[in-house]
């Protein structure tokens, strides 16, 4: 091999890795965000200088954008912190792109059939991982349950991840939604999703946020689990999965939430 032909390869290995790396940096932005530059070295190993070229490639790119937020108990003088957030086309980036065929073939559906069919479609989508999950929850400690889910989610696509409620229970959030675009169009995916969470968890569970109405997240608030007197029914559903005041006070964080998202 000749010098130039080196030197070539050369250069184009470094592009490779560059883009792979600036990929790794947009990837922990959909599933950390918001999120610092600092974080976002740490995580990665990089120096700021590192993750500022790649950030500043992605803000050209239109795949990110910057938000401000001060700091949780910061009050008063300070600069706030600049946080890095996924755009609708970053997120689009990771999408597959059969978006247009899935609507076509929903609309075909509920206009030949009915509204009913679209949703019987969605509960028949997530059904398997029902089954799968159901049994496989019988064996998991119930505080493991939903760290599982969202390990099983993230699996499928969806960048998940599972953390305490500040209210009671906890909550389950979906950084990434494959299928977002369609499911803005056809809510029963939404709702046959939410179905299947409560039959897996096997407790109450809220859809607070979705990607699909403009949200940065989906967050669904998982209510523990209750043990019941001998005899006694649960006649609780997922949508009385809290009472009026504890109700109003998950929406008042999640609207909390969403304005530091930018959303």
């Amino acid at each position: 091999m000749s010098g130039t032909e080196e030197t070539a390869v050369v250069r184009l290995s470094g592009v490779s890795a560059e883009r792979s790396t600036r990929a790794r940096v947009a990837r922990l932005i959909l599933e950390h965000g918001p999120i610092t530059a600092a974080s976002l070295g740490e995580r990665l190993g990089l120096t700021p200088a590192a993750v500022r070229r790649h950030l500043d490639a992605l803000l050209v790119d239109g795949l990110t954008e910057v938000r401000t937020a001060r700091p949780r108990g910061q009050r008063g003088r300070g600069r706030p912190a600049k946080m890095f957030v996924i755009t609708d086309a970053g997120r689009s980036a990771f999408e597959h792109a059969y978006d247009g065929l899935a609507g076509s073939a929903l609309r075909f559906l509920a206009e030949r059939v009915g509204e009913e069919a679209v949703a019987e479609f969605a509960r028949s989508q997530v059904s398997a991982l029902v089954e799968r999950l159901r049994p496989e929850m019988s064996e998991v400690p119930v505080d493991q349950r939903v760290r599982v889910l969202a390990e099983a989610l993230s699996a499928e696509g969806y960048a998940a991840s599972a953390s305490k409620a500040s209210l009671g229970g906890e909550q389950l959030c979906q950084h990434h939604c494959p299928v977002a675009h369609v499911a803005a169009e056809f809510p029963q995916l939404c709702e046959a999703e939410t179905e299947a969470f409560a039959q897996i968890l096997g407790t109450p569970v809220q859809r607070l946020a979705t990607i699909a109405h403009g949200d940065g997240v989906c967050t669904t608030h998982v209510s523990p689990h209750r043990t019941t007197e001998p005899g006694a029914k649960e006649r609780r559903t997922s949508s009385q999965a809290s009472g009026p005041g504890q109700s109003s006070a998950i929406h008042e964080t999640i609207d909390t939430l969403s304005k530091e998202t930018g959303r």
